[in-house]
């Protein structure tokens, strides 16, 4: 069995004048988000075996976040600008074109997250399935187990098993 976690980055700042919104950074609540999600990471024992993260500025400090919570994880982590352009047909392939792993996490951007989490979910707990039925929230994590490979992952063939949001105050 396979894992892919998606995880979309935590709330960002809009751009300055002059700034791109390649280069946008995360707001004070999007670092705590991205704390709260690092912590129920650990709890729920999905700590990924490979990161694929985006190499905007917004998705690399979400990253950093949830890793300082998970104890760094430096050797893990590949900073990828595909996922910053590509659709979700784009991080699917770049998803089985990782080396095997248990669980492989991609950090991104919506809609291509939803999209994806939409995609390959033909089943899943209700709880997980009514969040994404709401929209990809920032600084979710979709959690989709598939039986085989993730390089054999196909749409409708996954199962939404969780489905963790930042937690409230």
């Amino acid at each position: 069995m396979s894992r892919l976690l998606l995880l979309r980055h935590a709330k960002a700042v809009w751009a300055s004048p002059g700034e791109t919104d390649f280069d946008r950074a995360l707001k004070a609540s999007g670092v705590a988000d991205s704390r709260s999600i690092g912590e129920q990471i650990v709890e729920a024992g999905l700590v990924p075996d490979i990161v694929l993260c985006s190499t905007a500025r917004r998705a690399r400090e979400t990253w950093l976040g949830v890793a300082d919570v998970l104890g760094g994880l430096e050797d893990r982590v590949t900073y990828l600008n595909e996922l910053y352009s590509s659709d979700a047909s784009g991080y699917l392939e770049i998803a089985r074109a990782a080396p095997a792993a248990e669980r492989i996490m991609l950090v991104g951007h919506n809609p291509m997250m939803e999209d994806l989490a939409e995609t390959l979910s033909g089943e899943g707990e209700e709880a997980a399935l009514s969040v994404l039925a709401s929209g990809f929230p920032k600084s979710g994590l979709a959690v989709i187990a598939f039986d085989g490979p993730l390089s054999s992952a196909t749409p409708g063939k996954g199962r939404l098993e969780a489905f963790l949001t930042k937690r409230r105050a």
